[in-house]
């Protein structure tokens, strides 16, 4: 995930000690049974032979191997224009990036017409000088909570068609977002809603799963507002008001914005800031199975409630 300015503010938070894990209700309600497969996703995606997962690498191009053999083993199809978009462009620094897309398709049972673009980026920034970055939460979080759905969604299909993508050179600027919405698969006019992933795992935090969006787009609150805690973890709105600035300001902060400056409606699911955010520390053994599990969960009741209401 581009958050501007994140450096700064996750260090004056580790600093004054703000930073400090959401209290448990002493009667939460117990969180869900942890999916093998998620884990098995997110620690596959996070592991050091990823090499921080940066744009063309091997580590890059073997995470993409292994989301293709993700999307195959589920009978996620691939779309007309193929399963992988390859593109090149500039990055916020001036260099050519390379680097490849990964799109899948389920078929919508009631509006096939219509669909629902689900992102997560799956690059992360490599090995700076010689350090790997796993990067566990940002994004092979996202990533895992992406497949998590694809297979909800295999076992019942959606009433909207969904695209799936998996997104390349998000760090670098957004840039594989920019060429989906350039280059996209169908006309932007038929994508009824993107809905992206970014950094699902460290809900701890502030107890929070934040969704972006409704400010711009408050049709879609009332669908979500109904949607309970899971095992402490609730929804919260926000981060994305003209009072929302800087780093508090998400509606560009990941692929979601090249949606927004495209004028497709979008929403973005995500947690807030943490110490290991952009840091060689951002491992597995920083996240807590339950609460990735249970905000896994609340996005795929997101996605639900979503799919159910868009269009009725």
């Amino acid at each position: 995930m581009i958050r501007p300015s994140a450096v700064a503010l996750i260090a004056a938070l580790a600093l004054s000690g703000c930073m400090m894990a959401a209290e448990v209700p002493a009667e939460a309600p117990a969180a869900p049974v942890v999916d093998a497969r998620l884990w098995a996703d997110l620690s596959i995606l996070a592991a050091d032979d990823m090499q921080g997962r940066g744009p063309s690498t091997p580590g890059g191009e073997k995470a993409r191997a292994y989301i293709v053999s993700r999307f195959e083993e589920m009978g996620v199809a691939a779309p007309a224009m193929g399963r992988l978009q390859p593109f090149e462009a500039r990055s916020r620094r001036g260099a050519t990036v390379s680097g490849v897309n990964v799109i899948g398709v389920i078929p919508g049972t009631r509006r096939g017409d219509r669909y629902i673009v689900v992102t997560a980026h799956y690059d992360h920034v490599g090995a700076p000088d010689g350090v790997i970055h796993n990067g566990a939460d940002d994004n092979a979080s996202g990533v895992a909570t992406m497949l998590a759905l694809a297979a909800e969604l295999k076992r019942e299909a959606p009433d909207h068609s969904v695209i799936f993508v998996a997104f390349d050179a998000e760090e670098s600027g957004l840039l594989g977002a920019k060429h989906f919405v350039e280059a996209p698969p169908v006309p932007l006019e038929s994508i009824a809603l993107n809905i992206n992933f970014d950094m699902t795992a460290r809900a701890e935090t502030d107890g929070k799963l934040w969704i972006t969006g409704t400010y711009q787009h408050p049709t879609f609150r009332p669908f979500l507002e109904g949607i309970a805690p899971v095992g402490g973890i609730s929804l919260a709105f926000g981060k994305d008001t003209p009072q929302d600035v800087g780093p508090n300001n998400w509606v560009e902060a990941s692929d979601h914005g090249a949606f927004f400056r495209a004028d497709v409606p979008f929403l973005y699911l995500g947690v807030d800031y943490h110490p290991d955010y952009h840091q060689p520390t951002d491992d597995v053994e920083r996240v807590q199975p339950a609460v990735f599990q249970s905000a896994t969960t609340l996005s795929i009741q997101s996605f639900r409630a979503l799919d159910r209401g868009l269009g009725r």
